[in-house]
């Protein structure tokens, strides 16, 4: 591209300039490689994308942070611009990889991080969803490789969150939310609950359903209905109750008013832990 056809370009908008120096096609712009590119070309070497940006590139599609996050090594200065959150701190080379041909910290390195200082119930979710479809073996692996960069890490505050997090992950949720409902529940004071338990016919021939979360040994189900799925299938969900209420289970459900404001469910929640120590 020529200077004249650049010129254009800029003129009409066809191409933006997100930072001083850079500049990337407008149609593209929004885009969270793009962005990410941008970033690194403006700060320069060496960097690597971190923080919620890196868990994103990652895959961790719960963590929301519309900004570009970066770290640099403390002996750089670089100065933090609209959209664009620049940390310092040590690293090594072998912290960083390639994803789409960018600069990303590892996804242990990652997790550490958020969990030590991001939103709570945020860095629990995030970290299910690293753990989901992993086999227990990988599950464990990942743990332990997070566990050592806490241990690793200069700054201690957050850690022993981050520790207690990271022993309550199962990697079984099926959603950001049922993630939540698992940390809100052991955080209210209740013993922690088994994910994804299944109950199966009475000679163990078939597998009937899967409750979100439960306590087996009391018979207590704790669920959450996502709005559109459980309007699609209320009148499912309600026999199943009743079916396992047969059963001498009592199911609670949870929507995701509750997640803001939990007094109703855990008051139904202690109640059916009353009448069960009855």
């Amino acid at each position: 591209m020529g200077r004249r056809a650049f010129d254009k370009a800029m003129a009409s908008g066809v191409l933006v300039q997100p930072y001083r120096g850079v500049v990337v096609n407008a149609a593209q712009a929004l885009e969270l490689t793009t962005r990410a590119h941008a970033a690194l070309l403006a700060v320069g070497d060496p960097s690597a994308l971190s923080g919620a940006t890196s868990l994103a590139l990652h895959g961790i599609s719960v963590v929301e942070d519309a900004s570009i996050h970066i770290t640099i090594p403390p002996s750089r200065r670089v100065r933090a611009k609209p959209g664009l959150v620049v940390h310092q701190a040590e690293y090594r080379a072998v912290d960083v990889i390639e994803l789409d041909e960018l600069r990303v910290c590892s996804l242990d390195l990652a997790l550490a991080e958020f969990l030590s200082n991001g939103d709570k119930r945020t860095a629990f979710a995030a970290l299910d969803q690293a753990m989901r479809g992993l086999s227990e073996e990988h599950r464990r692996k990942l743990r332990d490789n997070v566990r050592d960069r806490l241990f690793e890490r200069p700054d201690r505050r957050g850690i022993h969150r981050a520790l207690m997090l990271l022993d309550l992950a199962t990697g079984k949720a099926e959603s950001p939310p049922e993630s939540i409902l698992r940390l809100l529940v052991v955080e209210a004071g209740f013993p922690v609950p088994e994910a994804q338990h299944e109950i199966y016919t009475i000679d163990g021939s078939r597998r009937l359903y899967v409750l979100d979360l439960a306590w087996p040994v009391l018979r207590i189900a704790l669920e959450y209905d996502g709005f559109a799925a459980h309007e699609e299938r209320k009148d499912y969900d309600n026999e199943r109750d009743a079916r396992l209420a047969g059963r001498g289970w009592i199911t609670i459900r949870a929507v995701a008013a509750d997640l803001r404001d939990p007094s109703r469910l855990l008051r139904e929640l202690r109640a059916a832990f009353e009448r069960r120590a009855r």
